[in-house]
């Protein structure tokens, strides 16, 4: 816990940034730049057309995943000399899948504030218009460029009945596509969001063979950005010995709540089912 703050510290504020509208941009977030006495920024030229568009006036200074390490340590020095910093990545909440944690985990350790400033996220805008559960999903980034890596992120998805959330790039959004289609079935339900929030945003909701001939027959589906959302195993399985003997030895160490949701997350089976069957334990 971080009830204590280094004296006369600086703050670390974590900005979302928006990911494509630009209205997105809350006036929290905003402010919150203009307060600030520097900007760590993925990408500075990015940055500035987005400092300059809202008449941010501040110095930005580079970090990234190539400098991270030793930017942070720098950005520590600041803060505990009494600077203000603000964190931003290229587009939507820093430290999702873009780099952060290290300063953040850094000003943890050293009793320095950090106050998230939330906004836009690409993996949840892409929920939250999907049409599939949501109560429960995995987020993993970019899948493999490797083949066979890739083939076997994409079975294990088959494993959970949670959603499973991934990026993919232009380049390779057929090849992922291919690969679903491959290990999990041509009939497989599919979600592919692209441009969320701009001028072509399009939810594109089918299996995942029908999905590969839209894009075929449409070479602008295979531009800008993907959000790539695979609904999970809906075949549950029973809640049998295993997930009992799992569950006897997680409820010594926390509440049942907490055991039953891990349970069924490893095993595949419907967190309630396993939350009834520790009431009868």
């Amino acid at each position: 816990m971080q009830d204590r703050t280094a004296q006369n510290s600086g703050i670390l504020y974590v900005v979302a940034t928006p990911i494509g509208n630009l209205a997105d941009f809350t006036q929290r977030a905003i402010e919150t730049l203009k307060m600030v006495d520097v900007i760590a920024a993925e990408d500075t030229r990015n940055a500035y057309k987005l400092l300059q568009h809202f008449s941010i006036d501040k110095k930005c200074i580079a970090y990234h995943d190539h400098n991270e390490t030793q930017q942070a340590q720098s950005l520590v020095k600041q803060l505990l000399a009494g600077a203000n910093i603000g964190l931003i990545s290229d587009a939507g909440t820093p430290l999702i899948n873009d780099p952060g944690y290290r300063i953040v985990k850094a000003c943890r350790q050293a009793n320095i504030k950090v106050v998230p400033i939330p906004g836009a996220c690409a993996i949840i805008t892409a929920l939250s218009a999907a049409g599939v559960a949501t109560d429960q999903f995995f987020f993993g980034g970019f899948l493999p460029a490797k083949k066979q890596a890739r083939q076997a992120a994409i079975a294990a998805t088959a494993q959970t009945a949670a959603t499973s959330v991934f990026y993919e790039s232009t380049h390779r959004i057929v090849a992922c596509l291919q690969d679903v289609q491959n290990v999990l079935g041509a009939d497989k339900p599919v979600v592919i969001a692209r441009e969320l929030t701009k001028t072509f945003e399009t939810f594109l909701s089918a299996p995942v063979s029908e999905i590969l001939q839209i894009m075929a027959d449409d070479a602008n589906q295979l531009k800008g950005e993907f959000v790539v959302v695979l609904e999970g195993n809906s075949q549950q399985a029973e809640v049998d010995e295993k997930c009992i003997k799992l569950l006897k030895s997680l409820i010594e160490y926390m509440p049942l709540k907490a055991a039953s949701a891990i349970v069924a997350e490893t095993f595949g089976v419907k967190k309630k089912a396993v939350y009834e069957a520790g009431v009868a334990l």
